[in-house]
């Protein structure tokens, strides 16, 4: 019976396509005109009205977007194993998930990781303003605090053996010698299979983006806050950057 509804479906199908074209080759084109390519580009004038209405937001926006949140001595760049700017936000990361674990798990942080991929561009020499770390980060990536057995941790530490990526991390040390691991340190110490430790992270890395599949063994905790909201109010709370060049990646006879 299936079969029969499927063939009947299939014939009325065709008989419509051919009504269609038979219809459509009937038809005849009353007229044809070849329209002009409008380029856009600087000689395209504006269109006046409507720069009178958005240019009262403009101007707002631009007034809190080139507001000076801080200032740092030095450009802050992601280039590097252990990049100065990719530290900084782990940091950043790293502190304000402890904050928030602390009050609402009564748990502490253990350590945090970022993907070098999701900051944009660097920081320059000079004042930092609102408007540098929307460019930094302008994703809407939320916090995650993933609960992990300290014995599922070694997926984490074959990950960076296996990619030596440059991927920031906080409060972690590890180390490579030609893609083996030779080091793995918790804030300064060993991993303990039988402990629980709190990582914090992005959304996009929980849910398994750049290939983090080992998350998937963990307990995801939503806090709620966004990464670009959480930088902004550390920066306001910093009004001098103090880079971070400490050794946390070590990949001995990285290519």
């Amino acid at each position: 019976m299936k079969n029969k509804f499927l063939l009947l479906g299939i014939a009325l199908a065709t008989l419509s396509a051919c009504k269609t074209a038979s219809s459509a080759s009937s038809m005849q084109i009353a007229n044809v005109r070849t329209q002009k390519n409008i380029s856009i580009n600087n000689e395209l004038k504006n269109d006046e009205e409507f720069v009178k209405i958005i240019e009262p937001y403009k101007l707002k926006l631009d007034k809190e977007m080139n507001q000076k949140i801080s200032h740092t001595n030095t450009d802050l760049t992601k280039q590097g194993d252990n990049s100065n700017l990719g530290n900084l936000l782990a940091d950043y990361t790293f502190d304000g998930a402890d904050v928030w674990a602390k009050k609402n798990l009564q748990k502490n942080v253990d350590a945090a990781l970022i993907n070098i991929g999701g900051i944009r561009t660097t920081i320059g020499k000079g004042d930092i303003l609102l408007k540098s770390v929307f460019e930094v980060m302008p994703f809407e990536n939320e916090v995650i605090i993933v609960k992990m057995k300290g014995s599922d941790l070694q997926g984490l530490f074959d990950y960076y053996a296996e990619h030596q990526v440059n991927n920031p991390v906080s409060h972690l040390y590890i180390e490579t010698n030609n893609k083996q691991l030779t080091k793995a340190l918790i804030n300064g110490k060993a991993v303990n299979p039988d402990q629980d430790y709190y990582l914090a992270t992005s959304d996009y890395l929980a849910l398994g983006g750049d290939n983090m599949k080992f998350f998937s063994k963990g307990e995801m905790i939503p806090t709620g806050m966004k990464l670009r909201d959480l930088f902004i109010d550390y920066f306001k709370k910093n009004p001098e950057v103090v880079s971070n060049t400490d050794v946390r990646l070590n990949f001995i006879g990285k290519k």
